[in-house]
């Protein structure tokens, strides 16, 4: 039987207190998502949320997925209305997603306290929204919402609505525990009592909230009675406690289950993969996070690292490569000159039989990562580290001399401030001395930089500042604590994300814009002046 991966991260995950994902991240994080292997990757709500239906359209156009469809998310017709005349129900066959994700009350209270109509006319918007859809040639998945609760509460009326969606050409129904109390054996129970209702044929599946923190394990219990499709988000993203996180579900189904769900090798990538998705959500990583956190492998001396050393799996319930993690006794808690080699060959660096240059590489990068820098997200700036290190240097574009930012206000508290920046380098055989102003000193530093190198370099006034974020890193030591700073860049043609670390904003701002300065250079074809 065909067993389906369906990620939600970019809608459900993204409801999470404190995230605002832009459209430049959905479209950042979605061709992460497919390199792990997903089969489904839920966009938004296009219609109702002005930037889902900028991310459907970007998407169409920007996306090049290899191994996911993407699913549109919305809702059944409203009360009283046909389906082909709901605005909403158009605006998911407008976005183009193959794939049509319905949420649909399986709730008999939810209908009639929530919805305010009738259980027969509940299941007619399930029935005539699904056949519309089907009959427009969408795969239609149905997110069966409260079904637990409601199956707890009223069961015939609960499997009527599976039993409706089902029949009017859905592919997949979801049964959702949508306020996250269940238990596994309760699930477990009910999903049985589901399939052997709808016979051994549709596809149900099974979409978990964590608020007893039974998300992952219910999962698992609904998938051991008979669900073939699993949904959740990376790292467990997702309002209140979260969702399933289903890179734990999936490693747990595939290495303790002997399942083949995800496509390629994308398990073995999963702890790259997690860690770059925290970057652009600007949310760290969980260090206990099951399987891809940076603890999950984590040993202390002594003892239990002997043990280690003479067999790994006496302390350890998997070999932690098969998700891309390594023991902690390691410094970088990535794999190592494999990841690397594959790395710099996707980048076109053949570092294949060059031992002595790949150790280097990896101790550089190890090294790099305990002081702070994370290439997970900052592809451009691990493409410099590779160019420094197979040619020796940096393309000279230019030489800094000194740079220098001044934040004034003047009259009353409350009023705005103004922030100035001085770039003195030497470009196109030159000394250029530019003065810069911005909203704050790091926008000042970036003007004041362009400013320095337009005259030499006209290429950059194409270059713009697309998104940037701040970690504080070793937070406990409060102001004194190390600054990373991650910014993306675009010439409106492709974009690219640098890092910088240094022991306040400013030094590590510097670093991560004259990276994304000179990467952007390279690729635009300029040799230095």
């Amino acid at each position: 039987m065909t067993f389906h991966v369906y990620d939600t991260t970019l809608r459900d995950g993204a409801q999470q207190e404190g995230m605002n994902l832009s459209v430049a991240d959905k479209l950042a994080i979605a061709p992460l998502l497919d390199e792990l292997g997903v089969g489904f990757i839920e966009g938004g709500w296009p219609g109702a949320v002005p930037k889902d239906t900028d991310f459907f359209s970007r998407a169409a156009k920007e996306l090049n997925l290899k191994n996911a469809v993407l699913a549109a998310f919305g809702a059944t017709r409203k009360v009283g209305q046909r389906a082909s005349e709901d605005p909403q129900v158009l605006a998911l066959l407008n976005s183009g997603a193959p794939v049509i994700t319905l949420v649909a009350k399986s709730d008999i209270r939810h209908v009639e306290r929530a919805l305010r109509t009738t259980a027969e006319e509940n299941l007619a918007m399930i029935t005539d929204t699904v056949a519309f859809l089907t009959g427009e040639g969408r795969r239609v998945v149905i997110d069966a919402e409260h079904f637990f609760d409601g199956y707890r509460f009223d069961p015939a009326y609960s499997r009527a609505a599976v039993l409706a969606a089902f029949e009017a050409g859905a592919e997949v129904v979801a049964l959702c525990d949508t306020n996250g109390g269940m238990l596994p054996n309760w699930v477990g129970e009910i999903v049985a009592q589901v399939r052997a209702d709808v016979g051994p044929e549709p596809i149900l599946g099974m979409h978990a909230h964590n608020d007893t923190g039974c998300a992952v394990a219910n999962s698992l219990a609904a998938v051991e009675a008979g669900c073939s499709h699993v949904q959740g988000t990376v790292n467990g993203y997702g309002e209140r406690t979260g969702n399933a996180d289903l890179i734990t579900v999936v490693a747990n189904l595939e290495l303790k289950g002997g399942r083949t769900l995800l496509a390629g090798n994308g398990l073995e990538e999963s702890s790259r993969i997690a860690h770059a998705i925290s970057e652009i959500t600007n949310i760290s990583p969980y260090a206990r996070q099951p399987y891809v956190g940076a603890s999950a492998f984590a040993h202390k001396a002594g003892l239990h690292a002997s043990a280690i050393k003479v067999d790994p799996d006496l302390y350890q319930h998997i070999d932690p490569t098969r998700v891309g993690n390594d023991m902690r006794m390691l410094i970088s808690d990535m794999a190592g000159r494999a990841s690397i080699e594959l790395k710099g060959k996707e980048l076109g660096f053949d570092l294949s039989g060059q031992g002595e240059l790949l150790t280097r590489i990896t101790n550089r990068v190890k090294t790099s990562e305990a002081n702070g820098y994370t290439f997970d997200a900052a592809d451009a700036s691990f493409e410099l580290l590779l160019i420094e290190e197979v040619n020796g240097e940096r393309p000279p574009y230019f030489a800094v001399e000194s740079w220098r930012t001044i934040v004034e206000r003047t009259g009353h508290r409350g009023t705005d401030a103004t922030a100035e920046a001085t770039v003195k380098l030497m470009a196109g055989g030159e000394r250029v001395v530019v003065t810069g102003e911005g909203n704050g000193p790091v926008n000042a530093l970036d003007h004041a930089l362009r400013l320095a190198l337009t005259t030499v370099y006209p290429e950059i006034s194409a270059f713009e500042l697309i998104d940037f974020k701040v970690r504080i890193l070793d937070q406990m030591q409060g102001t004194d604590a190390i600054t990373r700073v991650l910014i993306e860049t675009t010439d409106g043609h492709r974009s690219w994300s640098t890092v910088g670390v240094g022991p306040n904003l400013l030094e590590a701002s510097w670093e991560a814009l004259t990276d994304s300065a000179i990467y952007g250079l390279i690729h635009a074809g300029v040799a230095p002046r």
